[in-house]
């Protein structure tokens, strides 16, 4: 169970540094730096943006996250043959973790902010995630069920039982999506109010 929860964490942790860290610093810096201006003037609509950054950004943690994933498999003696459940569990989480982080750039009244934001969402995904479930305390283990990288560490978790629970493992990635639609909803509309500032 320690050495699932280390690798599944760990590989996810690549997600959400890119994703979540530094998607919140790039669109923090981009408000604070009138580059919401620019784009406002483009004829595309704020979602465009908003997914065009958030999948460029997702895009990045591929190569570190399936590295990460088969080195941690490798030395923990984990099994690589559900190890595709990776293709669902990146843009998934990578969904729902950059549009977090793209909400709280455009949020945040300073770029400093942002990127305090951005490391502290980061670092609570390194915490929770890399920790078993079943070792934290309650109150943390709710916050844990709070956090959207959860569900892909557990989904890629359970991937690695000789017999996975599919079941399980499509709930989890279930809701990523749903929270991925979410938070991406909701950095669209942080998006179009800092652009009309």
């Amino acid at each position: 169970a320690e050495a699932r929860a280390v690798v599944a964490g760990s590989s996810v942790l690549v997600v959400a540094f890119v994703a979540l860290n530094l998607l919140a610093q790039y669109f923090g810096q981009l408000r604070a730096g009138g580059g919401l201006d620019h784009y406002a003037t483009l004829p595309v609509p704020p979602a465009a943006v908003v997914l065009g950054a958030a999948g460029a950004y997702a895009s990045f943690t591929v190569p570190g996250t399936v590295v990460t994933a088969v080195t941690g498999s490798v030395l923990f003696g984990l099994p690589l043959t559900h190890l595709w459940v990776l293709a669902a569990v990146i843009p998934l989480a990578g969904a729902a973790l950059s549009g977090l982080g793209a909400a709280l750039g455009l949020l945040a009244p300073r770029q400093e902010l942002a990127t305090l934001l951005g490391q502290l969402g980061m670092s609570a995904a390194l915490l929770l995630g890399v920790l078993p479930a079943d070792r934290l305390p309650a109150p943390i283990g709710w916050a844990r069920d709070l956090l959207p990288s959860t569900y892909g560490v557990e989904a890629l978790s359970r991937s690695f039982d000789a017999r996975p629970d599919w079941a399980a493992v499509a709930l989890d990635l279930g809701v990523c999506a749903v929270v991925g639609v979410l938070a991406l909803a909701a950095a669209t509309w942080a998006y179009r109010r800092a652009a009309v500032r």
